[in-house]
């Protein structure tokens, strides 16, 4: 290596030194007179421009005013020279870091690192499934209220949120790797956990927490992975990464498809519990995250960051493991890693941190270092704000809140769609009795979707076995009847006597499915105690057909994203892509039925695939590697708001009107679509 890294790359006799170091020598250098200049001798002063003498120059007769303006002059710019080749240093650091990567190649070390970075990012994807995917399950085993399964839902985002501004913070300032780890350690455990939670407080605890954990492994897999890439592919591999979070998405609704609805499925635990095939469902869900932690073991920190921390010799180790990883893989052994050192000096805040955890005890210096590493963070997350960053910071902000408005508003709405048309259809199939009478009759069969009113039931002693599903008893007379192994679903009670009757191992509560009825000598013999579900009515597997299809619908508009997005740049992948989303959602007008609804949900993922695509490949490039992780995790916290805000509003609004929802997102695409084109193209950026 020649002049590259004659900066920061020198030889085993003279020491290393850095862009950085250099530049703040040479700044102190020559904020000092010259030596030559301050013990200049009588004899050289008072020359004119025709190197003549001045007479009485031995009698120590000072040199003419114009001669010492004209010297500050030279000094003065000999400082501004000299400074400003410190931040030339400063500002080639970045390119040099990029040609080191260019050395190193793309191979086997990548692709290993694509893997277990994906497995975090698909761990992120299944997080977003798996709570919408168990809950109609939960909610029978506990009882769970519509208010109640609605916190369930937005827990999980307002965990994701929390989870990718701290982790995001934190991982400026103690490494990619290491708050990968605790994040992905967090979840595992949780969600863990939640498998086995017996009550919803416990329940949505533990999914808070699991939230938190898997909130960084968005912000922190995209950085971590941009830093081992070199310029020419880091728009290409950043897009194939985002695959795995369809991938996330797809095991989700296979495992979910395949699991909850054999509610049978499980352990027994004891005649009061049963481990149910939804707590089987949430315990696999938790498998990638699983995998992703045992892989990130065998992962080392990332350099660039290390080189931001003063820690050169970590950063050179690891330079050099990525070069002699690829180039074996490729059979080529024998090429030495040129790079012999790089040396970067500590910055302020390090040294303060050593400074104070030296003294005192244990506790104190641990406290001392805890609140050192929130202030850091906390500054370096207000430096987004500074005047070189605060217009793009705002610009993009505006484009990740609007894109996740009208994706994820849209996302929840069209399964709730699909579940309404077809409540629609099945409310037209509705048969109703009137006057009917019934006696000594033996029901061995299921009733489902039916009004009874005005009825008298008499001496009809076998209701056995049955299952009765959204049946509705309305000012009827039940007299000496039985009813023994009854599940229902949506059944009720509503103004009806019951004289003389038994209710045996039945999930009819006194309590719950009789409205305004009169009872006289009732009685209710083994009640089934919790909630109990019929899976058949309860599980119907379109939810799982409906989120299958929709992430297979991503593939194509990733796959258009990894190819074309360092041929046409990230700006114009980004504002065609949501424009052409805008224009998807209008088609919704069109859809009246759940098959139609089911295409539009399709068509409208795999346009929003390139758009998400652009907007995390920019993020990571738009910001210096000192503030990128603080910056996506920040701008990825604002997403999730999104998502909690656009969810619970779209969601009023099922069942009323389309116009609305439809509106809402369009008008979001369509904002986010022009706003983006006033981003910079980063497409030819090496990271900073």
């Amino acid at each position: 290596m020649d002049s590259l890294y004659e900066n920061n790359v020198q030889g085993n006799d003279t020491e290393a030194h850095s862009a950085y170091g250099d530049g703040f020598q040479d700044d102190y250098q020559s904020s000092s007179p010259a030596p030559e200049e301050d013990a200049a001798s009588d004899v050289t002063e008072g020359q004119d421009k025709d190197n003549q003498m001045y007479e009485g120059e031995y009698q120590g007769i000072p040199p003419p005013d114009e001669i010492k303006e004209a010297r500050r002059a030279d000094r003065r710019e000999a400082r501004m020279k000299a400074r400003l080749a410190a931040v030339g240093k400063k500002q080639t650091l970045a390119d040099q870091y990029d040609s080191i990567m260019e050395e190193c190649g793309h191979g086997r070390f990548q692709w290993t690192l694509f893997t277990t970075l994906g497995l975090s990012l698909m761990a992120d994807g299944v997080e977003c499934f798996v709570v919408a995917f168990a809950l109609p399950s939960a909610e029978k085993d506990m009882c769970l209220s519509n208010a109640s399964k609605g916190m369930l839902g937005l827990i999980v985002y307002v965990g994701m949120m929390v989870g990718a501004v701290l982790w995001g913070g934190l991982a400026d300032k103690l490494g990619r790797r290491r708050c990968l780890l605790y994040a992905l350690t967090i979840n595992c455990t949780f969600s863990f956990l939640s498998s086995f939670a017996k009550s919803y407080g416990f329940f949505l605890f533990f999914r808070l927490c699991s939230g938190v954990g898997i909130g960084g492994s968005i912000p922190i897999v995209y950085t971590f992975y941009a830093e081992f890439l070199q310029a020419d592919k880091r728009g290409e591999h950043l897009s194939w990464l985002c695959l795995f979070w369809m991938v996330g998405g797809l095991y989700a609704s296979f495992t979910g498809w395949g699991i909850i609805p054999h509610y049978g499925w499980g352990i027994s635990m004891g005649t009061e519990g049963h481990f149910h095939s939804w707590r089987v469902f949430v315990l696999v869900c938790f498998l990638p995250s699983a995998a992703a932690l045992v892989g990130l073991y065998f992962i080392p920190e990332s350099p660039r960051f290390l080189l931001e921390s003063a820690r050169h010799d970590e950063a050179w180790m690891i330079l050099r493991q990525v070069h002699d990883t690829n180039w074996r893989a490729k059979g080529e052994p024998e090429r030495v890693f040129q790079v012999s050192q790089i040396k970067i000096p500590h910055t302020q805040e390090d040294e303060f941190i050593e400074i104070q955890s030296e003294t005192g005890t244990a506790f104190q210096r641990c406290m001392v270092r805890q609140m050192t590493l929130a202030k850091l963070v906390i500054k370096n997350l207000m430096s987004l704000a500074s005047p070189e960053l605060r217009l793009n910071s705002l610009f993009i902000a505006i484009v990740w809140f609007t894109m996740a408005f009208g994706y994820y508003g849209l996302s929840v709405w069209f399964p709730d769609q699909v579940k309404y048309m077809e409540y629609e259809e099945n409310e037209s199939n509705v048969k109703t009795f009137h006057h009917e009478r019934v006696e000594r009759f033996n029901f061995n069969f299921t009733l489902q979707n039916q009004i009874h009113r005005e009825g008298e039931y008499i001496h009809d002693r076998y209701f056995i076995s049955i299952e009765m599903r959204k049946v509705k008893f309305e000012d009827s007379l039940f007299e000496y009847c039985y009813f023994e192994d009854i599940h229902s679903t949506d059944t009720f009670f509503e103004k009806c006597t019951l004289q003389n009757t038994i209710f045996y191992n039945t999930d009819l509560w006194h309590d719950s499915k009789f409205i305004d009825c009169k009872f006289e000598n009732v009685t209710f013999h083994h009640p089934k105690r919790g909630c109990h579900l019929n899976f058949q009515e309860e599980n119907d597997i379109l939810i799982y057909i409906v989120s299958f299809l929709g992430c297979l619908a991503v593939i194509p508009g990733n796959i258009v994203a990894g190819l074309m997005m360092d041929k046409i740049g990230r700006i114009k992948i980004i504002g065609v892509s949501m424009l052409v989303s805008a224009g998807c959602t209008f088609s919704l007008f069109l859809c009246f039925s759940p098959a139609s609804v089911i295409s539009f949900e399709c068509l409208f993922f795999a346009t929003c695939a390139s758009a998400w695509n652009g907007i995390e490949v920019i993020t990571v490039e738009l910001y210096p590697a000192s503030k990128r992780a603080t910056a996506f995790g920040v701008l990825n916290g604002l997403c999730k708001l999104a998502a909690i805000i656009s969810t619970s509003v779209f969601s009023e609004f099922v069942g009323v009107t389309k116009i609305i929802p439809i509106l809402l997102s369009c008008s979001a695409m369509v904002g986010g679509g022009l706003m983006s084109f006033q981003l910079p193209e980063t497409r030819d950026v090496v990271l900073q």
